[in-house]
């Protein structure tokens, strides 16, 4: 019987360790006194298109506002559960998510209701209209957080 290579096992797992599956990305920039947001996506009823998750300031009037975001992250779906990351100042912040199943950058809908899944932070209800921003708002330690969200689809 052969016995492993420990050189081949320390190379084998460095490669693994660099792919990109290993590390994620985050979006933003990892400053010193920056905490990390991670989000997570579930419920998603396919692995098509990507998820794009919105992260929005502590401001009532850029919540979904054309222009109003503070940092965005699309990331390949991964059905049931997708997951994305950001580096942001400790504060308030609200986050919208969406399945963009198509990949065409948009949320598409009919005159009526979304097409593609959609959630908020806190799981904000959505029955009639939008949430309010004080219904998403969430806080963010320095210590960091992970905020899970439900994916909705009305078709």
């Amino acid at each position: 019987m052969t016995r492993p290579n420990p050189l081949a096992f320390l190379i084998v797992a460095s490669i693994v360790a660099a792919s990109p599956a290993a590390a994620q990305t985050c979006a933003g920039t990892a400053t010193t006194g920056a905490a990390k947001l991670t989000v997570r996506a579930t419920g998603l009823h396919s692995a098509d298109g990507e998820v794009a998750f919105t992260v929005y300031p502590d401001d009532k009037r850029r919540f979904l506002a054309k222009g109003g975001k503070l940092l965005r992250a699309r990331v390949p779906a991964r059905a049931p559960v997708t997951v994305a990351c950001f580096w942001l100042p400790p504060g308030h912040y609200a986050v919208a998510q969406y399945h963009d199943e198509n990949g065409d950058h948009d949320f598409n809908r009919t005159l009526f209701a979304p097409k593609e899944g959609f959630g908020f932070s806190n799981d904000a209800p959505t029955s009639i209209g939008l949430p309010s921003f004080t219904a998403t708002r969430f806080a963010v330690p320095a210590g960091g957080a992970t905020m899970t969200m439900l994916m909705r689809y009305r078709r």
